[in-house]
């Protein structure tokens, strides 16, 4: 493994103590050689999350996500077996569908190649006189895909761990919610001016809130009330327990399932490297990261509700609320975290100590050290939930 500056100084910020522990150096964010170190080391070997399986439901709905490099698509197929190909035609290597929508067969814009939904090729326009060619040699590669609590992950590693394996402690900690059963009602794409990294964490820690987010949902939470364990080797978590005067925030009045706290607890989850998800009784929001260099991120951005708040009379209603609520949000998130990009690359920017409310972060430094620098972690126990 070559020496890269950046990796050398996470790994010394990484072998911190957390009582000492500060936020990772500028150069995590802002060198070259280490956007490169993360695509082939983390990204590319990763289970990374492309949205919610719900959202591809009938034959032919598809979405088409960039991996580490590889243009891939999921989709349903005839059988309703949700798949993942590359995205690649087999011809003159033009890339095939673009964004979301639902195809009866993959056409490559180009030639007009013709791909089943499994990724046979069906036809091919003017190739029969090409006497070495044979339709039958010729399918799209599949790229692994599974589905877990209805979220839909890709990876490109064949020796990868299945989702369900690696997330097993997560799934145990948040049964009761059954985020499986949450219907998302939209799902979108973004590109901001920051690095990858500063949004994920800021998405990781709720210190900023009350500041960041004065205008929309800081007054909803007590920093004081929350909790913030070490987090455990596949993901990072942490509990709010919300004010009550956020209806859909809460548990609906027909969940029976949900009793004491739980009814307004808030998970927070870093599902490594880049899905973040926040999950209340009655909603749920996500972010999933892919860096466009060191300065730009690719934001897929999606949420919607439990069924009891969609299927009630105001159903409609309790969607535009959330919608309305999560892209001010953003517009609050997106100040903050293109301002400290904008700050990290400043000549004399230097890293100051974190709150021990920022403990998610320091996990995710020292998965980083390990992703790319083959730092050492500890072992990993559950801690106790805040919630009873």
């Amino acid at each position: 493994m070559s020496e890269i500056k950046a990796v050398r100084e996470l790994l010394d910020t990484a072998a911190r103590p957390f009582e000492d522990a500060l936020a990772m150096p500028p150069s995590v964010y802002t060198d070259e050689d280490f956007v490169e170190r993360e695509l082939s080391d983390v990204f590319a070997k990763e289970w990374v999350c492309v949205g919610r399986a719900s959202s591809l439901k009938s034959p032919g709905d598809y979405l088409a996500y960039d991996l580490a490099g590889q243009p891939i698509v999921v989709l349903r197929d005839r059988e309703g077996v949700l798949r993942a190909l590359s995205n690649v035609c087999l011809h003159r290597m033009s890339t095939l569908l673009e964004g979301s929508g639902n195809v009866r067969s993959i056409v490559c814009p180009y030639h007009a190649w013709t791909y089943n939904l499994d990724g046979t090729l069906r036809g091919a326009p003017f190739m029969q006189a090409t006497t070495g060619f044979c339709k039958g040699d010729y399918a799209l590669p599949q790229i692994r895909c599974e589905e877990w609590l209805g979220w839909v992950y890709v990876t490109l590693d064949a020796t990868r761990p299945s989702v369900a394996e690696a997330l097993a402690p997560l799934e145990a900690m948040i049964s009761q919610y059954g985020m499986e059963t949450y219907v998302e009602s939209f799902r979108e794409t973004h590109v901001w001016d920051t690095n990858w990294k500063v949004l994920a964490e800021n998405f990781m820690e709720s210190y900023h809130l009350p500041v960041c987010h004065a205008g929309t949902i800081g007054p909803l939470h007590k920093l004081e009330e929350m909790d913030c364990p070490p987090g455990l080797e596949a993901f990072n978590y942490h509990w709010i327990i919300k004010d009550a005067t956020l209806p859909i925030g809460n548990a609906h009045p027909d969940n029976t399932r949900l009793t004491g706290d739980w009814r307004r607890t808030t998970a927070l989850m870093a599902i490594y490297p880049s899905h973040l998800v926040t999950l209340t009784p009655g909603y749920f929001w996500y972010l999933s990261l892919h860096p466009k260099g060191p300065g730009q991120v690719h934001i897929t951005f999606g949420g919607g509700l439990s069924p009891d708040f969609l299927e009630d009379p105001r159903g409609a209603e309790n969607l535009k609320l959330l919608k309305t609520m999560l892209d001010k949000v953003n517009v609050e998130d997106r100040g903050c975290t293109e301002k400290v990009y904008r700050g990290l690359s400043a000549a004399v920017a230097r890293p100051g100590h974190l709150s021990y409310l920022e403990r998610p972060i320091y996990d995710f430094m020292q998965y980083l050290a390990e992703r790319t620098g083959g730092f050492v972690r500890p072992s990993f126990e559950p801690s106790a939930q805040a919630a009873e």
